[in-house]
């Protein structure tokens, strides 16, 4: 197959060197299969965004995956990209509206019409009663980006209620309220490519080979290059244990730990002192802040070496050419914002900025977590990273959607802050599109209580996950392979899903169900779209002028390129791969503006009672909720269910039931005995839902910035239990059971075979 060649004017920089094929055009599908047809796409997964082909049988069904050498991945998948295809024609599909009138009634399948007509009733019904504001709108960051600007849209414009947020406030927040404050801009400094090309890369709180896995090869390319590794964790993952330097702070120090890093570059005069001088404001009173916290103060606050400390600011400082990429484990904070905030400051101290291989970034979770929240979907945004409380940037959006600003609400409140609001009854009524809020969520006693309150709910999702299993109205929707669209990943590259297969009988695209949904609340006009294409123009016109970009974006140059990262503001730009390449950023003074951090404790206060720390996170076979992987039968087998990583200190043998207890409540989980953990801290994995729900016992309390809810860190206890909770198989829509194949491994009651990390090899 002829391949076409990189234009480096259209890749990011680097990439030239790392690979010499480009994406392939749609017009070139082929296989050389007789009959089979390749659409070249993404997976749907995480926000590396990995190029793939689905495998098209002469029938018009998905049948399989190949690996695309697109730049991104280079020929490579992870077990969910491999995977991710078997969701399409799968028998727990949703084909038809669900529907009942109370909760205390079972569903039955009704049609499309009765469906909509009844949702826009029940939205009538409580705006006339109680006002708009009594209805909320909750979106997700796994959507493609015409969809996230439809779901600000037809919040601010059909239901004309403030309360719209979505499900990236669990996860991407903290980091772009960080790179607002210091940058102006929200997005991730530098292409991956760039870390090729460093002398020395620190990743702090993100388990790369598992939540990330094609990312690696970026870390053993620079790896190969001859850079130095430092991982800032508190477990050995599977990318820690290859580290230089692995940190193994306690969980909720990590600002205390950077402000470390900065008094030693200070005090050892390893800053960049003409780099800041020229480029940031704030720097005296963040260098007044650090010299508070010596390496001896913070290594008693992290549980760590203070030599370590040390040692870790001398490598990052006097590497020619340093990174630093961050991803939940320092974001998902009471102090989320700060703790970027700090990686910030030590990038900008030591000159690492705007330069190849010198930089930092944000690794994003979802695969539209970049995009998803740069459109209008995020309670205080409108399209093009615009602000809800800017009155030109309201003007300039309501002669867009063709609306006076008197129309326009305000800004709204965040996902869980509207949990809160749905249990005082402020909000009666919900849709919620691609979230799962009933496993996503902290704190599950609390969201439970919320979403039961409402009078009515109504769920977009193509299978029925536990909240939409919670809900009044179920909307049964496409997969992304029956639609098409774009997402931003990681690096803020735009990359085109294209549509494989045509969806199940019954099943309408969530943009169709939108605009069907606006027709019957009397903004028909406002949402006169046939399809994506219409909806990507009209934000790619919402967006021109903004920090955010789109405008030279088109679904023609996107299939030619294999991605075009923006701020692209002209059909002839190439793209802007790697930010502050002139020293400018995106505030008017085209400053840095350096923030002042102050370390302060967990919201979940240690006592004899709760003398741990308990922190969750991912592993390589599941995403998020799990609505989608655990389902899928070799997922399933791989990792069939949860457990708590324990120290061996405690005593416990591998297998043995153990009850977490917290503030929240208390489940029993099979340990995974480890010294790859602190022994002052457990972890658990958080896809499945109760009575295996990590996210019972994870605490609400949010950052007051981000609004971000506290995952990372709670306090707790563990204690011998007496029989291990059994996973409960996902809900299934009426008349169907759960399938069979992916259930088998589901009652397995030890942890999973496979290392976690050194002295997990053994079961029994």
């Amino acid at each position: 197959m002829n391949r076409l060649p990189l234009d480096p004017s259209l890749a990011p920089p680097g990439t030239r060197n790392f690979r010499d094929a480009g994406g392939i055009p749609a017009d070139r599908w082929r296989a050389d299969q007789d009959g089979e047809t390749l659409v070249p796409t993404h997976c749907c997964f995480c926000g590396v965004q990995c190029g793939m082909y689905l495998r098209v049988d002469k029938g018009g069904k998905v049948f399989g995956v190949e690996p695309r050498n697109h730049d991104i991945n280079r020929m490579r998948l992870c077990p969910k990209g491999i995977n991710a295809y078997q969701q399409i024609n799968h028998p727990d599909r949703l084909t038809a509206p669900l529907l009942r009138r109370s909760r205390d009634e079972p569903f039955r399948e009704v049609s499309w019409e009765e469906a909509l007509d009844h949702t826009a009733d029940e939205v009538r019904r409580i705006q006339a009663a109680h006002g708009n504001d009594a209805f909320g709108l909750l979106g997700g960051a796994s959507l493609f980006s015409e969809k996230t600007y439809l779901v600000g849209k037809f919040a601010r414009v059909a239901l004309k209620s403030r309360h719209v947020d979505y499900n990236g406030r669990l996860c991407m927040v903290s980091a772009a309220g960080a790179n607002k404050l210091a940058f102006g801009i929200d997005r991730a400094a530098n292409p991956f490519s760039d870390i090729l090309l460093t002398d020395c890369l620190l990743i702090a709180g993100s388990n790369v080979g598992e939540c990330f896995p094609v990312m690696t090869q970026y870390v053993w390319g620079a790896r190969d290059r001859g850079a130095s590794l430092i991982v800032v964790d508190p477990r050995e993952t599977a990318i820690a244990r290859t580290a230089d330097i692995h940190v193994a702070l306690k969980p909720g120090t990590d600002s205390a730990f950077f402000n470390a890093l900065l008094h030693v570059v200070i005090k050892e005069e390893l800053d960049d002192e003409a780099y800041v001088g020229a480029h940031t404001t704030g720097w005296e009173e963040v260098r007044a802040k650090a010299m508070e916290y010596p390496p001896e103060r913070a290594a008693e606050i992290c549980g760590v070496p203070a030599a370590q400390i040390v040692e870790v600011a001398r490598t990052f400082a006097r590497a020619p050419k340093a990174m630093a990429w961050h991803a939940r484990g320092i974001e998902h904070h009471s102090q989320g914002v700060e703790n970027c905030l700090s990686v910030i400051n030590l990038c900008v101290a030591t000159g690492n900025l705007g330069k190849p291989g010198a930089g930092y970034g944000t690794i994003t979770g979802q695969g539209n977590g970049q995009g998803g929240r740069e459109h209008g979907q995020k309670a205080d945004l409108l399209p093009g990273g615009r602000s809800i409380m800017n009155a030109e940037h309201r003007r300039q959006i309501c002669e867009i959607w063709g609306i006076e600003e008197s129309e326009l609400p305000p800004a709204g409140t965040s996902m869980m802050e509207m949990v809160h609001q749905m249990r005082r009854q402020e909000i009666r009524g919900l849709i919620g599109i691609c979230n799962n809020p009933f496993v996503s969520l902290p704190n599950y006693s609390t969201v439970k209580e919320g979403y039961d309150t409402l009078e009515f709910h109504a769920q977009f999702d193509f299978f029925l996950s536990e909240t939409a299993a919670n809900a009044h109205v179920v909307f049964p929707v496409t997969t992304w392979a029956e639609d098409e669209g774009v997402m931003a990943n990681a690096e803020a590259r735009v990359v085109k899903h294209n549509k494989a297969q045509e969806p199940p009988a019954g099943v309408r695209t969530d943009t169709w169900v939108i605009c069907q949904l606006a027709q019957r609340l009397g903004a028909g006009d406002k949402f006169a779209f046939a399809g994506s294409r219409e909806v990507f123009d009209e934000l790619r016109t919402a967006s021109a002028g903004t920090v955010n970009d789109y405008y030279g974006i088109t679904y023609e140059r996107l299939e030619e390129t294999g991605g075009i990262v923006w701020p692209c503001p002209s059909i002839d730009h190439p793209g802007t791969p790697r930010l502050f390449e002139d020293g400018r950023t995106a505030h008017p003074d085209g400053k840095i503006h350096m923030q002042v951090v102050e370390w302060h404790p967990p919201m979940d206060p240690y006592d004899d009672e709760h003398p741990l720390s308990l922190t969750t996170g991912r592993t390589v076979a599941h995403f998020l909720s799990g609505n989608q992987t655990r389902r899928l039968g070799a997922l399933v087998e791989q990792t069939p269910r949860p457990w708590v990583e324990v120290h061996p200190s405690h005593g416990f043998r591998n297998g043995d039931p153990v009850r977490v207890v917290t503030r929240r409540g208390s489940e029993v989980f099979p340990a995974l005995v480890t010294e790859a953990i602190r022994p002052d801290t457990v972890f658990i994995p958080y896809h499945w839902p109760v009575p295996t729900a990590a996210n019972a016992l994870t605490i609400d309390a949010l950052d007051p910035r981000s609004k971000i809810p506290e995952y990372k860190v709670c306090a707790c206890r563990i204690e011998p239990g007496d029989r291990i909770a059994e996973v409960p198989a996902p809900p299934t829509a009426p008349g169907q059971v759960a399938y069979p194949a992916a259930q088998v491994s589901r009652t397995d009651p030890l942890p999973p075979t496979s290392p976690q990390g050194r002295g997990t090899a053994e079961r029994g």
